[in-house]
């Protein structure tokens, strides 16, 4: 007993006594980025991290839903029977009646945000450890060409954003005042000039990281859209040097197969075979498709896409016009499920069918749906299709655009004409003109063909300068055509080129303003 005692009095005296010593003891099982970053793998974990927060930017529904219906590429069926908030905000975007309110923005925003935290996070504690002058060199390049990548899209999405060159630490930190979009710009271009710094060449097959030839990419579209055209030649033209080249067929750099191919600059990954397959999965094709019960004469697996799924990013017939005679991307691009519509609004296709040509037969509707990205998958809703972010023909694009604006349209011709003849299969339907504005709205409109649901076309309406005119007249085409649409819908005005700063963000941050019209 006394043996016992005495040992109940020193554990009580070193409880006593020790008391802040035994406070500040560590928990093993709690990490904090200060306590994280051991060795390579843990960063190279981290970059893989800040990779996946781009399926949010890039692949949810905010980037079709902003970057193609709000242009005259797509639409969506309307089902009068469905009036669910997101189903509501959903049309509002893509007619124009979008307000501060809207719940299928903000995702695009905080998505943003989430990735450029996650790489703010990497380049904090990247002297945490020593490491490899190629290592580390691998991972700022990548987490500084993700950085890029992010601020780009929001700056043209929102305008002037908070910038966050590290994680925040506390209060004053985090709620901070938006930047001007040209300081935006500013460390758009000093991150990615310093990521094709560091980045390798590509090699083929690549692994689906980012390269020197996507950060090149990535500054030649950013010096386009800053109206830098010398520099943008300068940049894309190194990257025509790095063995990237077109496929034969136009459908083939949208095949399984081909992932991270040889046309490929940057792509979104996605992998089925993952341990979490729906949080690796591209479910985006099933948002396309009409509104169904079952899916399988489409995707040959049976899915129901009524509820909150199907119905979105319906091509037009405006953009099944701008597609030439003889264009092949039309077949690859798009085709038509065959059927009908019931008095809900929801259908049942009987056949899919070529778009070439396709007048339905009596008694039957058909529906066009983005077909580039339907490819074979074995679970509803989960395909294994990777997002395309920059494809070489959008490099080449790019490059004859810049040159075009620099009154270079002879060599501007050879790399508009490259991607023709891939589309058409022969130089019969190269383009010779050289005056200003008929090249420069030949190249918008090769653009709007090559990259059709690549939620490239809302952009290029606004960097273009045409987004109120285009806009404006396809509204009045649609509001002859759908008697649902609202007397106020498509009224495109200065402030509709930019989207409102989500009110949840502002009523956090007392220092954000709302963008003007909203």
């Amino acid at each position: 007993m006394k043996k016992i005692s005495c040992y109940i009095l020193l554990v009580a005296s070193l409880a006593t006594t020790s008391c802040k010593k035994f406070l500040n003891e560590i928990n093993p099982n709690f990490t904090t980025p200060d306590s994280y970053f051991k060795n390579q793998n843990d960063f190279d974990l981290a970059v893989n991290g800040a990779y996946s927060q781009l399926r949010g930017l890039y692949n949810n529904k905010s980037a079709w839903i902003m970057g193609e219906m709000r242009s005259d590429n797509t639409h969506y069926d309307y089902k009068s029977s469905d009036q669910a908030v997101a189903t509501v905000n959903r049309y509002a975007v893509a007619d124009f009646l979008d307000d501060k309110y809207n719940n299928q923005t903000p995702p695009k925003w905080n998505s943003g945000f989430n990735t450029i935290s996650a790489v703010n996070v990497i380049l904090d504690h990247i002297d945490d450890i020593q490491l490899s002058a190629s290592a580390r060199n691998a991972i700022i390049g990548q987490a500084k060409f993700i950085r890029a990548l992010t601020y780009f899209d929001l700056v043209r999405f929102y305008g002037g954003v908070p910038i966050y060159k590290h994680a925040p630490l506390n209060r004053e930190e985090t709620y901070i005042p938006r930047a001007s979009a040209q300081e935006v710009y500013d460390l758009i271009v000093s991150d990615a000039t310093d990521a094709a710094a560091k980045l390798d060449a590509p090699a083929f097959p690549q692994t689906g990281r980012a390269t020197k030839g996507a950060a090149l990419t990535l500054l030649g579209d950013v010096y386009l859209t800053l109206k830098k055209y010398d520099q943008a030649e300068s940049v894309l033209k190194q990257v025509t040097a790095m063995g990237y080249t077109l496929f034969q067929h136009y459908g083939d750099a949208f095949q399984l197969n081909n992932k991270n191919g040889k046309e490929s600059v940057f792509e979104i990954q996605f992998n089925t075979a993952l341990a979490v397959p729906q949080a690796n999965t591209n479910a985006s094709v099933y948002n396309f498709l009409p509104r169904m019960a079952n899916t399988s004469v489409v995707t040959g697996i049976n899915f129901n896409s009524i509820t909150n799924t199907g119905g979105f990013n319906t091509p037009t017939q405006d953009l099944i016009n701008a597609y030439e005679t003889g264009d092949q991307r039309l077949d690859a691009s798009i085709a038509v499920a065959e059927g009908s519509f019931n008095a809900s609004d929801d259908f049942t296709a009987t056949a899919v069918k070529s778009v070439i040509g396709y007048t339905p037969p009596a008694g039957k509707v058909g529906r066009p749906f983005p077909k580039k990205f339907l490819h074979t998958h074995t679970i509803g809703n989960q395909t294994n299709d990777n997002w395309p972010v920059y494809r070489y023909a959008e490099v080449l694009l790019l490059l004859a655009e810049s040159l075009h604006q620099q009154g270079k349209s002879g060599e501007a011709l050879v790399y508009l004409n490259t991607v023709r003849q891939r589309a058409f299969g022969d130089a019969l339907h190269d383009i010779s003109t050289t005056d200003q504005a008929a090249l420069q709205a030949a190249i918008l409109k090769e653009r709007r063909v090559e990259l059709a649901f690549e939620n490239k076309r809302w952009l290029d309406l606004v960097r273009s300068g045409k987004a109120i005119s285009v806009m404006t007249d396809f509204g009045a085409q649609q509001k002859a055509q759908y008697s649902y649409l609202q007397a106020g819908s498509y009224n495109i005005t200065q402030n509709r080129l930019l989207f409102p700063i989500p009110n949840a963000e502002i009523l956090l941050n007392d220092k954000l303003t709302q963008n003007p019209g909203y």
